[in-house]
């Protein structure tokens, strides 16, 4: 964790509370009870105008007693918001909170960042935030860094469900020299470990949103979603998925199937994974969760346990699925396309379908979402 505790105490904290006060002054680990269901731990935010907390539910919280969600009018609006704030103009937002996602044998870290928006920069499942790191431009001196994107892991609520934080999740960059195998600073990922490095109260510059390719699909509450993701890929399936399974939203109730393929090296690098497995126990008939860990399992040759051979694995399956109108949904580092490309050609062609046509269908019917960097 990117904090230390400071206190524990056990609180009510009423659903939907207004935290327009927010600052974050105090940060405290809790143990919070909603109804019967115990939620913890977590962070809370100390309002200094009162003595009360905001809740952040933010990485391992996740029960079958849905979650109530405000401002309900996030739900009225009629078109996709797009570029609210631009490079030349960003919006100042304050950091809430730094959390690392992996164990101690994960290669890398990886952090859950909650940045406060104030309800100014309102964002749709599946988009992104541009972040400008502090300082200047190495290649244009005087100017700014350029925007780099991040895939949101929030639903428009956000983690405290007000609609005024957004979630990232970020991989820091480290470059290792390959001759001495150390760290060389001057190569490391000026965004990332900037954002990693943050602090409760720091001030963040973001731009955005922005992306229309990786929206949820909400026509057909009963639909089937394919999800496949490398690493931090997996941020805009955090949010579809808390959209579906923990946020109560009147206007929309999940009935179809979401079914999630995550690939990592291991089991200390899974990302939300509590999350996750809990919606697998609470909503098996709606839910799936296949994980390809790349350093401890093995494929059916031997060879390493990519995500592309977990979707052979289960390739009649997700082809009858496509059949009949899924939408299938890929999100992670550029290198992952080629294997997965790759593997449902070979399915195709060993079910007699041509892939190149079948993929021009899935487009024409926007069926295919695919975000990659």
């Amino acid at each position: 964790m990117a904090h230390s505790a400071v206190s524990q105490v056990s609180l009510a904290v009423p659903v939907g509370y207004d935290s327009s006060s927010l600052t974050t002054s105090l940060f405290k680990r809790q143990n919070v009870r909603f109804g019967d269901k115990s939620w913890a731990p977590l962070l809370a935010v100390n309002l200094k105008s009162r003595n009360q907390y905001v809740v952040c539910l933010s990485v391992q919280q996740a029960s079958r007693s849905k979650v109530a969600v405000s401002p309900l009018e996030l739900e009225d609006a009629k078109e996709t918001p797009l570029n609210l704030y631009k490079p030349k103009e960003p919006y100042t937002a304050t950091i809430v909170s730094v959390e690392r996602l992996v164990g101690p044998k994960a290669p890398g870290e990886t952090c859950h960042i909650v940045i406060d928006h104030g309800g100014n920069v309102p964002y749709w499942e599946g988009q992104s935030y541009g972040v400008i790191p502090p300082g200047e431009n190495p290649k244009k001196p005087g100017s700014p860094h350029n925007v780099r994107l991040y895939s949101i892991a929030s639903t428009r609520y956000g983690d405290s469900f007000d609609g005024k934080t957004a979630s990232l999740c970020v991989r820091r960059a480290v470059y290792y020299d390959p001759e001495t195998g150390k760290e060389d600073l001057s190569k490391n990922g000026i965004c990332s470990n900037f954002l990693c490095n943050s602090k409760p109260g720091d001030k963040v510059q973001i731009t955005g949103p922005s992306g229309k390719i990786m929206l949820l699909p909400e026509v057909d509450p009963n639909a089937t979603h394919i999800m496949i993701a490398t690493g931090t890929g997996v941020a805009p399936y955090r949010g579809y998925l808390r959209r579906m399974f923990m946020e109560s939203v009147p206007t929309y109730k999940f009935g179809g199937l979401a079914w999630l393929f995550l690939g990592v090296a291991n089991t200390d690098s899974l990302l939300y994974d509590d999350e996750f497995t809990k919606y697998l126990q609470d909503y098996p008939d709606h839910f799936r969760y296949d994980k390809a860990l790349s350093r401890e399992q093995k494929n059916k040759s031997g060879g390493k346990m990519y995500v592309q051979d977990k979707i052979e694995e289960y390739s009649d399956e997700i082809f009858k699925l496509l059949d009949g109108g899924a939408h299938i949904y890929f999100c992670g580092l550029k290198g992952m396309m080629p294997g997965i490309q790759e593997t449902l050609k070979r399915v195709a062609e060993q079910r007699g379908e041509s892939w190149d046509q079948k993929l021009l269908q899935l487009k024409k019917n926007k069926q295919w979402h695919v975000e990659v960097y």
